[in-house]
This record gives structure tokens, sequence and C-alpha cells, in this order.
């Protein structure tokens, strides 16, 4: 590295004591005559060296600005992203500056663009999560918030940074916990039923933002609702099923038990003993059916190849089926407007469908009550209806009816040995073949169940 002015204030040191030496060295070989004129034109020498230096000196000075703010402003751009260069081909002092800020900017560049690109990366993650991140500074003002947050609160524009998180969340606890993670420094999980959420149930957990209290929070809301309802619905899933087989092992046992004290001799008994143990075996052969039957149809397993049905016949062999009971009962079962249709699927499933949908209108029909199917196309869909003159289906009760094991009548259902899943794997039967059920009613007037299902060209 060379001198910026050492090498020019040495030269002209010098050359102002070489001027200086040769003037004294003149003088002595001048008369005192000339002494007077020499001093003159030293006086001219001197102002016309003052003035160069001078001229000099701004040039070089002014130089030297030129290339100061230069630096000046490159370095000012270091704290975005620099762009450009400042380096030259000087090699005095601010040569050696520019070349090794130009370096400390091309490095910051390319760590800037690192940064970018991972900020990119991680929002886009954040914002495409299906848990919600909300993020808070130290004074609980929103820094970030994903699309999950927004989509469960029902707002249709992002929030702003810089938002009150009282006005996002409106849940005391979840606000308090927030502040707490700041103030403390340290990670929280939490379980929470948020009102501003739909009222659903949430496990958040809460980190700090940079180490120590302090420096905001950031929560992850993970939504718990439907693990929940699952659970519940698995809880009484199980509850049902022991119930619906506890009733009829218990009147086995207990029936069989009779018989065993001594009422096998009682011929006015026994048989009427073992007709009850028969019916409820059957009972509970058919709720252990139902389970399997069940339990295939909401596992997804593929049921096989798909078969043409040819609706009209499916109708009358299973009005065939049920016409016996419905005798025993007193029931009128027949086929009103029954139009021609072709659908794709599996006729056993559909068959026992539909039998499940009279079976219901029989069993919960009154006596000299009447069943009737009507088909009819519509819109390259055909709706298969089963009407029937029952008791009906109360209002509150019909969103539930699908379930597994409900019972609008617990105990008219244990009487007419219902187990409580025909209807739910009616349901499933008919979502499998891309359709869907429908049902209305009148108290008192009776019912009807619609399967809608899409329609098959006839000529393929």
């Amino acid at each position: 590295m060379k001198p910026l002015f050492t090498r020019k204030v040495l030269f002209a040191w010098v050359l102002i004591v070489a001027l200086a030496l040769a003037a004294i060295e003149y003088s002595v070989t001048l008369s005192e005559s000339r002494i007077a004129t020499l001093r003159w034109q030293l006086a001219i020498i001197v102002v016309v060296i003052s003035a160069a230096a001078l001229v000099a000196a701004l040039a070089a000075w002014r130089s030297l600005g030129t290339r100061v703010n230069r630096l000046t402003a490159f370095a000012r751009t270091l704290v975005d992203a620099p762009e450009g260069s400042v380096a030259s081909n000087s090699s005095d002092e601010l040569g050696e500056l520019e070349r090794t800020l130009d370096q400390t900017g091309a490095q910051l560049r390319e760590r800037f663009d690192r940064w970018q690109h991972e900020a990119f990366r991680s929002e886009a993650i954040l914002s495409s999560m299906a848990e919600g991140v909300l993020a808070v500074d130290r004074e609980l003002r929103v820094m970030f918030c994903n699309r999950a947050v927004t989509r469960t609160l029902g707002m249709r524009a992002p929030v702003r940074e810089r938002t009150p998180v009282i006005e996002v969340i409106r849940d005391t606890d979840v606000i308090a916990m927030l502040a707490e993670v700041v103030h403390s420094g340290e990670s929280i999980k939490r379980n929470f039923r948020i009102s501003a959420f739909g009222d659903r149930t949430f496990e958040v957990q809460a980190a700090p933002l940079g180490s120590g209290g302090g420096g905001g929070a950031l929560a992850i809301f993970h939504d718990m609702t439907d693990i929940e309802r699952l659970e519940q619905v698995r809880k009484d899933f199980v509850a049902n099923v022991s119930h619906e087989m506890r009733t009829p092992l218990a009147a086995i046992v207990g029936y069989a038990e009779t018989l065993m004290d001594g009422a096998l001799e009682a011929p006015e008994n026994n048989r009427r003993f073992m007709e009850a143990i028969r019916s409820n075996a059957i009972r509970l052969n058919s709720i252990a059916s139902d389970l399997l039957v069940l339990s295939e149809l909401e596992s997804g397993r593929d049921p096989g190849q798909p078969e043409r049905i040819m609706i009209r016949e499916l109708v009358e062999s299973t009005i065939g089926a049920i016409e016996p009971e419905a005798h025993d009962r007193q029931v009128q079962v027949g086929s009103g407007r029954v139009e021609e249709a072709r659908v794709l699927g599996h006729r056993h499933r559909l068959e026992q469908a539909l039998l499940n949908l009279l079976v219901n209108a029989v069993k919960f029909n009154r006596e000299g009550g009447e069943v009737r199917v009507d088909v009819e196309n519509k819109d390259g869909q055909v709706h298969i209806a089963v009407s029937d003159t029952g008791v009906g289906i109360p209002s509150q009760d019909l969103p539930r009816i699908f379930e597994r094991f409900y019972r609008v009548d617990k105990a008219r259902s244990r009487q007419v040995g219902g187990t409580g899943l025909g209807l739910s794997i009616v349901r499933h039967v008919v979502e499998r073949m891309s359709g869907r059920v429908t049902v209305s009613s009148q108290l008192g007037k009776g019912s009807t169940f619609t399967i809608i299902l899409p329609t098959v060209d006839p000529s393929l």
C-alpha cells in the first residue's frame, strides 16, 4: 500500500529546500545593489509557488471529497441491498478502503438474497399451514397471521401488521397466555375453547420470539374440535354397541338360567323361553352383521368391479323379500310409478339399502298402513322414493337419523327389533355410488326417503 500524500509532500519539500539553497548560494555572489532586486524576485516566486500549492491542494481536496462522498453513499446502502461498485484502480489508502467496501457489499448482497429467499419460503410455508400461526411483538401487536387464522375467524382480508391482538382474538385467556410468554420467555402449551373461532377447541402452543423475555411470541393453533368429536363418536359407538348387545345377551342368559332351574320340564313355558332365546340370538346376529357391513363400507376398501343394475328388477325383488313381514304386520306394500333406469354399482349393497328403507317403513307403520315405492328419472338421475303412512319423524330428529344407533323412539325401536344401524348403512351405500339420500316427514302422517343416483346410458 502506497501513502496518499507522503510522496507529494516529500517532493514539494525537497523542491522548496533545493530552491532555497540555490537562492542562498546565488545571493552570496551578488552585490548589495542586486540584493534588493533579488528580494522582489523571491517574493514573486513565493507568491507563484503558494498559488500553485493552493491550486494543487484544492484539486486534491476536491478529488478526495468526491471519493469520500461516494464511499459514504455506498456505505449507507449496505443496510439494504447494496448495488454497484466503488472499487477503483487507485493504490492509495482510499483505494484499499474502496476495494474492501466493495467486497463487503458483494458478501452482503449474497447474504441478503439468501435471507430474502429463506424469508419468502418460510412465509409461504407458514401461510399454507393448516394450523393457525400468529406472531405478536412485545406490545401484543400482530406481526404475522396466516390464512388458517383468518379463515377460521371468517375474515375476508389479511390482518394488517401492528393490529392489536385483542382485535383479532377476543379471548382473554389466549391473550393472557401470549403476555405470559412475552414476559417470561418460556414456552407454554394449553387447550382452549375459543368462542371467537366459532366455539371450537384448540391446542395452543406459544413460544418466545428471540432469546429471553420481551421479544414477542409465536403461537400455533391446532384445531382439536374434529378430533374431540371423533373421540366422542367412538365412545358413543362403543357405549351403544355394548348397550345393544347387553340387552339380548341378558335375556338369553336369563331365559337359559330359568330353563336350567326347572322350567325346561314345564311344557307350557319351555317352548316360549326357547323362542325368546332364539329371537334374541337373531337380534345379536343382526347387530353383528350390520356392524360388519358398516365397517366394510366405512373402511373405503375397493368392493370390486361395479355392474349395471336394472332398477325395476331391483325394486320388484326387494318388495317380494319384504312382503311376508309386511303381511304379518298387516301393512300393504306395493309400487307406484316405476320408470326404467340403470345405475352403476353393486347390486347386493343397493338391494340391502333399499331393503333397510322398506323394513323401517313396515316396522314403524300403523296397522293397515301402506308402503309405496316410486321410481322416476330426472335430469340424468334416478329417484327411488320409499313412502309410508307411519308415525313420522319429529323435525328436530331429522338431521340425526342417519347416525349410527340413533333412534327417534328408543322404546318402539327395541320393541320392533331394530339395530339402529340401518339408515347409516343406507347413507354409506348410496354415497359410495356417488349418490345421496334425502328424507321428508310429517309427524303422524308418514315419511318419504328418496335415494338419488346417477344413471348410465342404456346404449353403453
